[in-house]
């Protein structure tokens, strides 16, 4: 399985979440299937997300501030929202939303 964990507003994708729970979706990989492909499946639009953490590293960010932070990060710039990595079973993602900015960078 795939744990894809929602913050701020984006937890409303998860059915019948409420405050403080209910915020991780668990997906089972296709062969091949990429991150945005699981995102697209998941019915998370990208417009509203502004950090993803995969497997504890930055992705990619919408904060030109990401490169201040130190992050340990996926590609060397996450400003350029590469979402064709292959997921697989054990995966672990993080999504911010815009109202989550903030916290994270």
């Amino acid at each position: 399985m795939v744990s894809i964990h929602l913050y701020g507003k984006l937890r409303r994708f998860v059915e019948g979440s409420e405050a403080g729970h209910g915020n991780v979706l668990k997906f089972e990989p296709q062969s091949g299937e990429t991150l945005e492909r699981l995102l697209a499946r998941a019915g998370i639009p990208l417009d509203e997300i502004y950090n993803i953490f995969f497997n504890a590293k930055l992705l990619a960010t919408r904060s030109a501030m990401a490169h201040w932070i130190r992050y340990q990060q996926v590609h060397a710039n996450p400003l350029e929202w590469k979402l064709d990595i292959t997921v697989k079973a054990g995966d672990r993602i993080g999504l911010f939303g815009r109202d989550m900015a903030a916290l994270v960078i």
